[in-house]
């Protein structure tokens, strides 16, 4: 008989627990930083579809690390792996190893996914969670600036030209002088227009390429007398070589490049937390949740999303209520007015005529985290466990949740819990928008209504339903998608023509006269369903008469058929060098 293996002490299965978590976040970290690293010469050689698939390898790969980690961990504790003070120890342990590392934040993070894999805790633990970063300021200082200094320069012309010859591809720039000259002329147009002095002081220029679909970006800020402004060259790779195509000068055109609607950059620093510093001093009114989201940390853009949620509701006395808009027939949705983030929970039941599940629902939302969004779908951040003072909720929303969404949400004497919810930033529906706005604003939003369904044609998405209920309207005066219950990739549709009737008695019929199968769309028939007022419509069909008809979504099929990438541009027409 074998003898019993000696019962290891709490303090030795601490120190083998932190081990283990340690090296699959190292594990992690080395992968994520091959894949990022990967793209520049994706870039190089135009090859897209391996930038696509690199970018949904890399949002594969935490969920495949932590699930490796659990089964080790689940082996290492055995009996013990619910043991809360073996957690509290461990944590212990843990947070000392972290501290010499560059990316401790995201090391945090990464603990927190193993304790909320065993535990699925209501709210937080401090006991055995990071809920707030165990370190006041960096535990280690910067190891190398995270920009590139440029001053000195006695003409734009001569600082567009040093940035551009500071970044080199292994294929040359078509023409670097027409391209200096241009960005030159971007930046002394923009000092005019914000009243700066004539030249550029100085510049810093993150050292670091943004990589993301068919184009690389170069960032940074520019100074002018008491005037500071970002900078971003947006650059493409054609056959010939390689062109400045853009020039972003303003915080709301750099703020919509990183928006929460766009895939994640693909960029490589030595530390993430002073780059997201960077990015917000450029960004200010962006949180640094969605910043780290943008550049690929995504889990640790929710968790800082949460300390925010919880650093508001401490200084306010702001309840959640029902949101504004249409009642949803999957969705429960809710807000805190004076915050702009919605909460959406599955209802336990979908009113008619909606006829699929909860599942379905999920997959849908599964479907837009791992798809290229197009600047034109919300990155909904899924949450898990969630608790709430029950006295930060209005009385007309308890009811809709208990009538609602019972498997979801539970309410106890003092506090609410929420299984499940995503959580995305906050619009106005459209519908509503166009209704209030001035006529010049809703004719705008209206021809951005159809810019972004064509936007996500370009992506092989097909929203399904298409009324103005299902879409919202940013701060900038972008339109986004945010229902995701009818979405559909593109190339599954088959888009029809209505047949004509047989005879008179079809033609009158409330009836169709047709078989329609599944999959079935026809375009012609989305008139009636937008519900825009009939001077909106118009508007619309002057701009985007296209889209009713069969033949635009069949070229656009064919085109994805194909392999072909369509270029979705992250800024207007106008900052194009070559419209």
């Amino acid at each position: 008989m074998t003898p019993t293996s000696p019962r290891l002490t709490e303090s030795r299965l601490a120190n083998l627990g932190a081990q283990a978590i340690y090296e699959a976040f190292d594990e992690y970290q080395n992968q994520f930083r091959t894949i990022t690293r990967r793209a520049k010469s994706r870039f190089e050689s135009r090859d897209w579809h391996g930038i696509q698939g690199d970018a949904a390898e890399r949002l594969d790969l935490y969920k495949k690390i932590v699930d490796q980690m659990m089964v080790k961990l689940r082996e290492l504790l055995a009996e013990r792996t619910e043991d809360k003070m073996v957690w509290a120890g461990l944590k212990a342990v843990y947070s000392g190893m972290i501290t010499g590392r560059n990316d401790w934040e995201l090391a945090e993070t990464f603990f927190n996914s193993a304790t909320r894999r065993i535990f699925s805790t209501a709210g937080v633990d401090p006991q055995i969670e990071f809920v707030d970063t165990d370190f006041e300021t960096p535990p280690t200082p910067s190891p190398q600036p995270v920009c590139r200094s440029y001053q000195g320069f006695t003409s734009t012309l001569n600082l567009a030209k040093a940035i551009l010859q500071d970044y080199r591809f292994r294929l040359p720039y078509q023409e670097l002088e027409r391209d200096a000259r241009f960005i030159a002329t971007q930046i002394e147009a923009h000092l005019r227009q914000i009243g700066a002095l004539k030249v550029v002081e100085r510049a810093q220029v993150v050292k670091a390429v943004f990589y993301r679909r068919m184009a690389a970006y170069i960032v940074g800020r520019m100074f002018s007398g008491s005037h500071t402004f970002p900078f971003v060259i947006a650059l493409h790779n054609h056959a010939d070589g390689i062109l400045a195509d853009a020039v972003l000068l303003d915080e709301n055109e750099v703020s919509i490049l990183f928006s929460f609607t766009r895939s994640y950059f693909l960029v490589e620093t030595e530390r993430t937390y002073d780059l997201v510093a960077f990015l917000k001093s450029i960004m200010p009114r962006k949180r640094e949740a969605e910043i780290y989201i943008s550049i690929g940390h995504n889990k640790h853009g929710k968790t800082e999303l949460y300390r925010d949620i919880l650093r508001y509701l401490a200084g306010s006395d702001d309840c959640f209520e029902v949101a504004r808009g249409q009642k949803g027939m999957v969705m429960a949705v809710f807000t805190i007015p004076g915050y702009d983030l919605v909460f959406k929970l599955i209802k336990d039941r979908f009113e008619y005529p909606k006829k699929s599940t909860r599942e379905a629902v999920l997959s849908k939302y599964r479907l837009v985290f791992n798809h290229d969004r197009a600047g034109r779908l919300v990155d909904a951040q899924e949450f898990e466990h969630l608790k709430f003072e029950r006295r930060r909720f209005s009385e007309e929303l308890l009811r809709e949740l208990e009538e609602t969404a019972v498997q979801t949400v539970r309410v106890e004497d003092s506090h609410v819990i929420i299984k499940h919810a995503y959580v995305e930033r906050r619009m106005i529906p459209l519908d509503i928008y166009v209704q209030e706005a001035e006529d010049a604003a809703a004719r705008a939003a209206v021809i951005d209504y159809g810019n972004a369904i064509k936007d996500m044609a370009a992506s092989n998405i097909f929203p399904g339903d298409m009324m103005l209920k299902n879409f919202g309207v940013t701060r900038h005066g972008r339109v986004i998608f945010y229902d995701y219950d009818e979405l559909c990739l593109l190339n599954t549709c088959n888009f029809r023509k209505v047949p004509p009737p047989a005879d008179f008695d079809e033609a009158l019929s409330d009836e169709p006269w047709f078989a329609i199968g599944e999959n079935d769309v026809f375009p012609e028939e989305f008139r009636h369903f937008l519900g825009l007022p009939e001077h909106l419509y118009e508007v619309f069909r002057e701009h985007h008469g296209d889209l009713l008809n069969v033949e635009f979504w069949r070229e656009y099929q064919e085109k994805l058929n194909r392999g072909e990438f369509i270029h979705i541009f992250p800024y207007s027409q106008e900052r194009r060098q070559f419209k």
